[in-house]
């Protein structure tokens, strides 16, 4: 007797359930991953900052990503190139079809700037995040493991990054000039924001002005969480960027200080709420550093060369 062949519609007809309905939505709750550990076609990605945290213990199954290298061409100031991305993306078993559930620190900073850059490459729908992140998992006491998952690896090709997420300067610009009809939000705390400080303390990436870009609005990344880090509902989400103006009947720009916590709104924007939305990576390292270009500094303080 011939044995049958399972086209790849049929293959994935046979995957867990859970894991096809994993599919529905942008985020994935704790309770479900638990549960849905070895899935069939499901990865697993941890994208923290803080140096170590994986190698101390991760979600089980879970694969580490370098925000700062793996994502990143690390001499130019860019999001990883299509060769590089596919490298990774093979490494990690990754393919069109595969669910990948992303986590890390920091309320899912990075975690979020992966799925931007994942969707960049075309990897949209089937990349999620895990709601509440590494610090609601451990906080419930859930497993951690210490060992490395072993994956086979995928056959990822990858072309250009779309240019359809992500703005430069010139496009923040027209907006700051009154050239385009866009709306720039700026989630940095409202101390970034005013120009009373450059950046929050301690960290490295300085601008050498403080301020906002003219015709922004301010709506602090945390005002869209929780306090366990779960992001709030889209109705609370639409009232929080209505009360600013957005609504989505215009295209966001959503800009920070080096690209992360502003990816973090670009999500809850463009993946819960389903708003056309960029991501200016370059954000306020790049802005405050050109010359020339307009500033709004509210609190009127000057930099002092230190």
């Amino acid at each position: 007797m011939a044995l049958a062949v399972l086209t790849p519609a049929a293959a994935r007809a046979q995957e867990p359930v859970a894991a096809r309905q994993a599919a529905a939505g942008p985020l994935v709750s704790t309770e479900w991953l638990e549960k849905n550990l070895d899935a069939k076609g499901l990865r697993i990605v941890e994208v923290s900052v803080e140096p170590g945290q994986f190698e101390r213990g991760h979600i089980p199954g879970a694969q580490n990503v370098a925000w700062h290298t793996d994502l990143v061409e690390t001499v130019s100031r860019d999001i990883a190139g299509p060769d590089k991305f596919a490298a990774l993306v093979r490494r990690l078993g990754i393919d069109r079809d595969t669910t990948v559930v992303l986590y890390g620190d920091n309320n899912n900073w990075f975690a979020a700037w992966g799925a931007w850059v994942f969707a960049q490459y075309g990897l949209v729908d089937n990349v999620k995040l895990l709601d509440g992140g590494r610090r609601k998992w451990e906080a419930e006491k859930r497993p951690l493991d210490t060992r490395s998952a072993e994956v086979a690896a995928s056959r990822f090709e990858a072309s250009s990054a779309s240019p359809a997420l992500r703005a430069r300067l010139s496009d923040v610009l027209a907006v700051a000039r009154k050239e385009r009809d866009e709306q720039i939000l700026d989630i940095r705390s409202p101390d970034e924001f005013s120009g009373k400080v450059i950046a929050p303390a301690g960290v490295p990436e300085l601008a050498i002005r403080a301020g906002h870009i003219p015709g922004s609005v301010n709506v602090p990344w945390g005002k869209a969480v929780n306090p366990d880090g779960t992001i709030k509902s889209p109705a609370e989400l639409k009232a929080l960027y209505a009360a600013a103006g957005i609504d989505g009947s215009k295209p966001v720009i959503t800009s920070c200080r080096i690209g992360e916590r502003s990816s973090h709104s670009w999500f809850v924007l463009s993946r819960i709420l389903g708003y056309p939305v960029r991501n200016y990576d370059g954000s306020w390292t790049e802005y405050g550093n050109t010359v020339g270009v307009p500033v709004v500094n509210l609190a009127g303080t000057v930099w002092g060369g230190k």
